[in-house]
């Protein structure tokens, strides 16, 4: 009866423990907190005021949308080449290209999900203004540096070219 016991203990432990290791994994086995995206949107909407129409999607990404772009839309397969400009709320430049990139051959669906969102908005050759909530930017664990935890970000991108 003890090792009937003592086996249905480590089974049920067992069970216990691969549970809290597959949800660390889903959460990439971070214990910080991120915010809904409709947190950010006040904060959002006062980056953009007057000076950028914006409409919203039902994710929470505000866009606004300069060039619709002519072709070919991007897929999540897709591999683009842009030129954008990356900003905190705070007017800081994170990052930016001078001319064009072509992401190191990262396809769409690999990067940041305010992107995957946003650029399917328009075509080759669009330009486009993206305020991104932090939960569809770099969330609760930030990026480096460069990005704190939690922070709303603002892109302006052209879309030169989509493979």
């Amino acid at each position: 009866m003890k090792k009937f016991v003592f086996a249905v203990l480590c089974v049920i432990s067992t069970a216990y423990f691969i549970s809290c290791i597959k949800n660390n994994a889903s959460s990439g086995y971070t214990n910080c907190t991120g915010v809904e995206p409709d947190k950010d949107s006040s904060a959002l909407l006062k980056y953009a005021g007057d000076s950028i129409p914006v409409m919203r999607d039902t994710s929470g990404l505000y866009f606004q949308i300069l060039d619709s772009g002519a072709g070919v839309s991007p897929t999540g397969s897709s591999h683009l080449q842009v030129s954008y400009k990356a900003r905190l709320l705070d007017n800081t430049i994170f990052d930016s290209t001078a001319t064009s990139s072509n992401l190191g051959g990262i396809p769409l669906s690999q990067l940041i999900p305010g992107w995957q969102i946003g650029l399917p908005k328009i075509k080759k050759g669009g330009h486009i203004k993206l305020l991104i909530p932090s939960a569809l930017a770099w969330g609760c664990q930030g990026s480096g540096n460069a990005i704190p935890p939690n922070a709303p970000v603002y892109f302006d991108i052209y879309l030169l070219d989509v493979n």
